[in-house]
């Protein structure tokens, strides 16, 4: 089935209105009864006005550079060049974030500063926002098939309670997917990636702009065999967005979003195995035919107000409806709506002479799953087995003032206030036991911040904050029984250097957090499993760094290294043992050669130098890896651009991310996902300002 066969019925409205919103957009025809006159050739440099719904990519990085903490901005023209098929290839270079593919596949191990550290699927403790707006369901879960990298302009994140300015409070902070509107995108732009394993990706996507309206959508399509067996991949995702200037101070825009996600799920397999036979699938997930199919239908809208300047008033509402098939040890049918409203005023002016920054806010969500479980008959549901009706929901507020005192320090002070619900009514009681429960959590996240700017290139930050993070639906009742837990809460403490030189940008930033409560899968003092429960405290420590050195006109070096230490400390069970699943050290390392756009060459290398604890007990580990790769590309003329990535040069056999156990009584069991050997991928893509 063609890309275009599949996707176009659905997005014909979208389509109807988005070119609605580009007629306004060219010129009339010219009469040719009029007498003509020459005129001198006039040079018109277009500047795409500031909206206040869809932040630009230069005020966007302005406001992360003016963060009390660790923060980054991606530019989607630095992926672009390369294979952009997992979050791995988006974000590998963000400072501050943990992500690896699972087994080549777009859901990949996320996490910022040791958030959901036990999560080896799906994702939690991170907001994932797509132009401002949640896409994570109402009880804090998320989706990596639900974004699609090609189809956003810049990624900006916030590590840890800097993104406070959006609402979230958790230990990991937030990553927004931002879109291209029509003013800053190609009018159209048509790429083709393919490669080893079956991979085909294809992307199609215009847009336009009149003085008022303007309007983006892409078309994707993803489709691979996998490097191991039963890893099949089948994605198709459209993205629009349109938006209308009602008048100097108010604008406002629409977004759709639709995704079809079929991928199939080899399993994991024993460190032996992964050595002897990396491409084979878990016999198991084979015999069960385990897959993970869903389809997301998603709305939002934004509207912007700017009554004077430096103060904005944005009011953003989203409605999603998703339907999942997840064949696993058993059938998971899951029907969810989540539907959600935010507002957030920004103020900037000044408070007793000195220039002075103001971001409030108020937010709700609500979100519905019917959960229906059924015995899994080789991938088709058998009798049920359980039925749950769930509904989260979240009511926060939160405020943040920046006061510069004068032309170096800043200093910065906020709060969230959160109240959540999780509601679970029990359907299909089995055993006379109701696993039914109705659980509240609330609390206050205050955070202190200050900066000190060196010159205009440079600034020091430090932070002392507080997160709080209730449990979603996977681990109240992700298990064989449903497990009642209290939310998890962390203090941490972040000092830190931020560099934006022409030569030079480094992010270096050490923080502290003790977290307690943290949720984890653990087992008691005899090795019976607990499921998953509220550890007595932990501690998370660790660096951060981020570096883009232009060593000479042609060269360019970027790195993103993290140093993670995280642990238990002083439990009764676990003593002070490494908290287990992600590796110590990480390095992601590129060298660019450049001699003009025509042509590049950029090898580049992931090490991971220490072996690291897949259980908690610290009694079995994954072998640390070193792969390297290189990169080359250009542009020929003006319209067209070329790459080759290739990947995993030497063939290496690797683990690309593993179960998270408490305890594996050393044994090597079935926790272990290789990664993909060698390969190669050409892409080619053309567009038209």
């Amino acid at each position: 089935m063609s890309i275009l066969s599949f996707a176009m019925p659905r997005a014909s409205r979208l389509a109807v209105a988005v070119c609605a919103a580009f007629v306004p957009a060219f010129p009339v025809f010219a009469d040719p009864a009029l007498p003509s006159t020459t005129l001198d050739a006039v040079e018109v440099h277009g500047v795409r006005p500031e909206l206040a719904s869809a932040p630009s990519l230069q005020q966007a990085r302005a406001r992360l550079d003016e963060r009390a903490g660790g923060t980054a901005l991606v530019d989607a023209d630095a992926y672009r060049d390369g294979r952009v098929s997992t979050l791995t290839d988006a974000l590998g270079y963000a400072p501050g974030v943990f992500v690896q593919s699972r087994f080549g596949a777009e859901e990949a191990r996320l996490s910022i500063r040791g958030s959901g550290v036990q999560r080896t699927f799906h994702g939690r403790g991170i907001e994932v926002l797509q132009d401002g707006v949640p896409l994570n369901l109402a009880d804090g879960a998320f989706d990596m098939q639900a974004i699609e990298p090609l189809a956003a302009r810049y990624i900006a994140v916030w590590r840890g309670a800097n993104a406070l300015e959006y609402g979230a409070a958790t230990l990991g902070g937030a990553i927004d997917f931002v879109s291209p509107t029509g003013f800053d995108a190609p009018m159209i732009d048509a790429r083709v990636e393919a490669g080893s394993f079956g991979y085909t990706r294809e992307q199609v996507a215009v847009a336009g702009a009149s003085d008022r309206a303007d309007g983006y959508v892409s078309l994707t399509g993803l489709q691979q065999d996998g490097y191991r067996a039963h890893s099949r991949q089948e994605n198709y995702r459209l993205f629009g967005n349109a938006g209308y200037r009602f008048s100097d101070t108010l604008d406002g825009r629409v977004y759709l979003t639709h995704v079809d996600t079929r991928s199939e799920l080899p399993g994991n397999l024993t460190l032996a195995q992964s050595k002897a036979d990396p491409r084979a699938a878990n016999a198991g997930n084979i015999a069960l035919d385990q897959r993970r199919d869903y389809t997301l239908d998603r709305i939002a809208g934004r509207l912007g107000w700017t009554p004077s300047e430096g103060r904005t008033l944005v009011v953003s509402t989203w409605l999603s409806d998703k339907s999942l098939h997840h064949p696993i040890y058993q059938v998971l049918d899951q029907d969810s709506r989540d539907v959600g409203i935010d507002a957030r005023w920004r103020d900037e002016g000044e408070l007793s002479g000195h220039r002075n920054v103001l971001v409030a806010g108020v937010a709700y969500t609500r979100g519905d799953i019917d959960d229906d479980r059924f015995v899994n008959v080789a991938g088709h549901a058998g009798g049920r087995t359980n039925r749950f009706d769930q509904r989260a929901t979240n009511a926060k507020a939160y405020v943040e003032n920046q006061t510069w005192l004068d032309a170096r320090w800043v200093v910065s002070l906020g709060a969230q206030e959160l109240h959540s619900t999780r509601r679970s009514r029990d359907g299909y009681i089995t055993g006379g036991r109701d696993e039914g429960f109705d659980a509240r959590y609330s609390g206050v996240s205050p955070k202190l911040g200050v900066r000190y700017v060196l010159d205009d290139t440079a600034q020091l930050f430090a932070n002392l904050s507080r997160s709080l993070e209730p449990p979603s639906f996977g681990e109240l009742t992700g298990g064989p029984g449903v497990t009642q837990v209290d939310e998890q809460k962390a203090t941490t403490a972040e000092i830190g250097l931020r560099v934006q030189h022409e030569a030079l940008s480094l992010d270096a930033a050490l923080y502290r957090a003790r977290v307690d409560g943290e949720l984890l899968a653990l087992t008691d003092g005899n090795g019976n499993p607990l499921g998953t429960i509220n550890a007595d405290r932990t501690l998370h420590q660790g660096l951060e760094l981020g570096l883009g050195w232009r060593m000479a006109s042609q060269w360019l070096l970027s790195a993103n290294y993290l140093w993670n230490d995280f642990r238990f400390e002083h439990d009764a069970v676990y003593g002070d043992n490494q908290l287990a699943g992600i590796p110590p050290q990480q390095l992601r390392a590129s060298l660019r050669w450049s001699p003009g756009e025509a042509f590049y060459v950029a090898p580049n290398v992931e090490w991971v130098p220490q072996d690291y604890y897949i259980d908690h007990a610290n009694t079995f580990r994954a072998p640390g890896y070193t792969l390297a790769g290189v990169r080359m590309g250009g542009r020929v003329a003006s319209n067209w651009s070329w790459f080759v990535d290739a990947r995993n040069l030497a063939d290496r056999r690797w683990i690309s991310s593993t179960n998270v156990v408490a305890d594996a009584r050393g044994q090597d069991q079935a926790n272990f996902m290789p990664g993909d050997g060698r390969s190669v991928y050409v892409g080619l893509e053309w567009a038209m300002q």
